[in-house]
């Protein structure tokens, strides 16, 4: 690796730990079998957190199936990780763990519930320990110890690190209202409000009173809720879409109007105080993509843009440190892109990404009290991605861990932004990545759509297009119309009130990759995950033809069942306007189009998948069966929509890899 005014050392002892409860095992003779296994494994490192005084680091690393165990290193290498915490997965899994002071750790965990056969959800917990591990104390919530009249979900978030006071914490936290027959001690307070929590001893104390209407407050990093935003509900009780926001002067605690975003999106949306400029920062349209502006806190609410494209919107800030402290915005053309605001941290990222041109997607993930000991992440489109360690006053860079230890010295793919004309026309983005070694030219290909559809792909590694690729397959990613990321007039056709456009899009990438003859079309397949198991599904409805093969994972197959499970929850509406009323509903679903399908289908799916249920996929094989069709559901119990098990992973992988190569 070229250095450009740094000094690079490798982190061994960190690599060797790394190695270690993947659970993976393969055997060579069977090269699906292999490659499964590598590509299957989840991510070695979760949630790198460096301790205030830049001394130690804590990360969190997969165990077998959804297990996992929180360690604990000095930065220097000088001792082996310690591994001070573990979750089963059955049903907790840690999620996130990050420092409140040098010696103690605030972790959350969270799990998948089953309220009754229909209803999924997520419940999250958070819990505080010290670096050692001793001293767990879980942070209760929700707030008061009667008879509740509701059931609560969400355990709190930390929405201010308290910098400057050891331990301590604020964070967001629900109050139920209590019902206790025969006294006037119960709480009836109702609503998100916010706590300052002493992690050592979990004293709390209220700083903002519960709020019914309140869906989330942001602070200045440094202790003082200067924003809360407000949701608005119908009479009903669901979200519309809506959302107030009122904003504190520096030296009142009185409410003022910020701003309101429609259910559009339409309207000055904060996401950060920056205190010393007195000033929010968020995301407004212009000219129908994403900018970044500001506002005045002074009581004029002077806007100001802060940065905008022609092109693409702006995805979001980027922060730095305990205190969040804004250094720039983030946008992806091509690729993922970086605007520093903060000239020392622009200069610095300039000269490592000199420093390591073969890893271009840089990052500050995590920084010391005093910003100058840096972890920085770099990766590309063939590297899943390594963490650093970087002295600001010594200049020294030092190579800690890797994302996917297993890959090292597996010779992976390169992937190229291309676009392709869609049937009207119009150009369609994507990513197209090759086989290594091979020719672009008659080869089993294989169309990716993402999910969402509000989402899109950027450039980088990708485990399932890599996994694809060392089986000799091209993939084409398309970020079809519908995808996020490009305005309004992109985002307009969204991926069910027009799936005709949407899908029309996918499956002209699979039309394009034949056309520039990289595709075999008698080896032409589809692969989809969420939306793009959705868009598999109905792309071969509509051209029953095109795609020799399906897959599916954890797909929507009937647009109304969708909308019907949502009506117990708050986002009912939200849910239901997307997808809409008419004909294009029935229309829209494969699972009522079954017969109208050629190509053998493939299905995965977890029993707790809250985001899509297991039921949507039972639905499409039953149909499918009943039609005379070539279907298989893969079941995996207790996961969710993600299928965060090493194990499932590999084993999902290497049915797919089976299916596709079967004649």
């Amino acid at each position: 690796m070229g250095r450009i005014g740094y000094s690079a050392t490798t982190g061994a002892a960190f690599l060797h730990m790394l190695t270690i409860g993947t659970g993976v095992a393969y055997a060579e003779s069977d090269p699906i079998q292999s490659m499964a296994a590598l590509f299957g494994a989840r991510p070695t490192v979760e949630n790198l957190s460096l301790s205030p005084d830049g001394k130690h680091l804590a990360y969190i690393q997969p165990l077998s199936g959804q297990a996992s165990v929180l360690f604990v290193t000095a930065l220097d290498g000088g001792a082996a990780p310690q591994p001070i915490l573990r979750s089963t997965g059955s049903p907790d899994r840690l999620s996130s763990c990050d420092w409140v002071a040098n010696d103690r750790l605030l972790c959350e965990a969270i799990a998948v519930a089953s309220l009754d056969v229909a209803e999924i959800t997520y419940v999250s917990r958070l819990f505080a320990l010290n670096s050692d591990g001793s001293n767990i104390r879980q942070i209760t919530s929700p707030k008061g110890s009667g008879n509740r009249t509701e059931y609560d979900l969400f355990g709190g978030g930390v929405i201010d690190w308290l910098p400057s006071e050891d331990g301590k914490i604020l964070m967001v936290r629900n109050y139920l209202p209590e019902e206790t027959i025969g006294t006037r001690l119960s709480q009836s307070k109702s609503g998100l409000g916010v706590d300052k929590i002493d992690t050592r001893n979990m004293r709390a104390t209220s700083v903002e009173p519960p709020k019914d209407s309140a869906s989330n407050y942001i602070t200045d990093g440094m202790g003082n809720v200067r924003i809360m935003a407000l949701r608005e509900r119908n009479g009903v009780g669901y979200d519309t879409g809506t959302a107030r926001y009122l904003y504190r002067l520096s030296d009142s605690r009185n409410w003022q109007e910020l701003s309101t975003v429609d259910n559009n999106d339409a309207g000055f949306m904060p996401v950060a105080v920056d205190a010393k400029a007195n000033i929010a920062y968020g995301l407004k349209k212009l000219d129908g993509r994403f900018a970044a502006y500001s506002l005045s806190l002074d009581g004029l609410r002077t806007e100001h843009l802060v940065y905008s494209r022609p092109d693409v919107d702006v995805d979001g800030f980027k922060h730095i440190g305990r205190q969040q402290r804004v250094i720039g915005v983030s946008y992806t053309s091509d690729s993922g892109n970086a605007v520093y605001f903060d000239e020392p941290l622009k200069k610095l990222a300039q000269g490592l990404s000199k420093a390591m041109p073969n890893l271009p997607l840089i990052d500050f993930v995590a920084a010391s009290q005093d910003e100058q000991v840096l972890v920085v992440s770099a990766g590309s489109d063939n590297d899943p991605g390594r963490y650093y360690s970087f002295d600001r006053t010594s200049r020294q860079l030092r190579e800690l861990m890797l994302e996917r230890p297993q890959l090292e010295g597996v010779t992976l793919a390169r992937s190229k932004p291309v676009s392709y004309p869609a049937r009207d026309g119009v150009s369609v983005p994507g990513y197209l990545t090759l086989p290594p070694g091979r020719e672009a030219k008659g080869l089993p290909a294989i169309v990716l759509p993402h999910g969402g559809p509000s989402a899109r792909d950027s450039w980088g590694f990708d485990w399932l297009s890599q996994y694809f690729a060392s089986l000799g397959y091209a993939v084409l990613q398309p970020n079809f119309r519908g995808s996020s990321g490009y305005g309004d007039a992109w985002f307009r056709d969204n991926g069910f009130k027009s799936w005709r456009t949407a899908i029309g899009d996918v499956s002209d990438a699979g039309r394009w990759l034949i056309a520039q003859g990289i595709a075999d079309p008698k080896r032409l397949s589809i692969v989809g995950w969420s939306y793009g198991g959705y868009a598999a599904l109905q792309a071969a409805v509509v051209d029953p033809k095109l795609f020799q093969k399906v897959v599916a994972i954890a797909p929507v197959t009937d647009l109304e069942k969708v909308k019907e499970e949502r009506r117990d929850w708050t986002d009912y509406k939200i849910v239901s306007d997307m997808i809409g009323t008419g004909p294009h509903v029935g229309e829209g679903s494969p699972a009522r189009h079954a017969s109208a399908i050629e190509a053998p289908v493939l299905m995965f799916h977890g029993t707790m998948d809250r985001n899509v249920l297991v039921s949507e996929s039972k639905l499409m094989d039953d149909r499918l069966k009943d039609a005379g069709k070539r279907s298989e559901l893969i079941v995996y119990d207790k996961l969710d929509h993600y299928l965060e098990d090493s194990a499932a992973r590999t084993d999902m992988l290497a049915r797919i890899g089976r299916f596709l190569q079967a004649p």
